[in-house]
């Protein structure tokens, strides 16, 4: 499991990936990312300690994520975030969260008040149907202004049964009407029954692709490890 990397095209950051208690939510029918936990906070903070010591400041940014929200985190983990970005001159800090978690972003900025706190939410698609009726993520809330409120940038998932060119277009169109950021990740086959449909990502690939490839607010994982994290 490769737990840091650097990210050197668009926005330019390091990232880590640490681990913590476990996804509260772990509902969502398309994800195996929340196996990556431990109960025993002890354990994952020596790991995280040891991802951590890795960073180095380089270009004064740097994306966190684990296995679920933040707020997963242990306490000393979370300090221990705060120190190494004072020390490795970090300006910039990403950190992803579940929108259950949305009451609580405020103190996670007030926490980190010296940095310029940047909330990536696991959005997956604006399709409220699709969103809570097949990949039951839990966001029962239909106004995309509304979603976007609390967070600064969201992730995506394309590439299953019943997506269309249509559907993920306006995702996209509307991830950038709402959020800073977008990040797209085709769907991989894991362990869970959500297969990809290669009919789906041709589609994306094929009609949607190149009109955002370059865009300097959207990245696109066309395999979940494209950010040199997880395994």
């Amino acid at each position: 499991m490769e737990r840091y990397s650097v990210i050197k095209e668009k926005n330019p950051r390091e990232i880590v990936l640490l681990r913590g208690r476990g996804c509260a939510y772990g509902k969502c029918t398309f994800c195996d990312y929340h196996l990556d936990c431990s109960k025993n906070e002890d354990e994952n903070y020596i790991l995280n300690s040891a991802v951590l010591q890795r960073v180095s400041g380089l270009y004064a940014n740097l994306e966190i994520i684990n296995s679920g929200s933040v707020f997963e985190l242990d306490k000393n983990t979370m300090l221990l975030i705060k120190n190494v970005c004072s020390e490795r001159g970090i300006k910039t800090i990403h950190f992803e969260s579940h929108y259950l978690y949305r009451q609580k972003i405020k103190q996670l900025r007030e926490m980190f008040c010296n940095f310029d706190i940047k909330m990536k939410l696991g959005l997956e698609t604006f399709d409220y149907d699709f969103r809570e009726k097949v990949m039951k993520k839990g966001i029962l809330q239909t106004d995309p202004e509304i979603i976007g409120t609390d967070f600064d940038e969201a992730n995506f998932l394309f590439g299953l049964t019943g997506q269309s060119t249509e559907t993920m277009r306006r995702d996209m169109e509307l991830g950038l009407k709402y959020f800073e950021r977008i990040c797209v990740n085709i769907m991989c086959d894991n362990t869970t029954r959500i297969k990809s449909d290669s009919s789906v990502i041709k589609s994306f690939m094929t009609e949607i692709y190149q009109d955002y490839k370059d865009n300097d607010r959207v990245d696109i994982l066309i395999n979940n490890t494209d950010f040199g994290v997880g395994d």
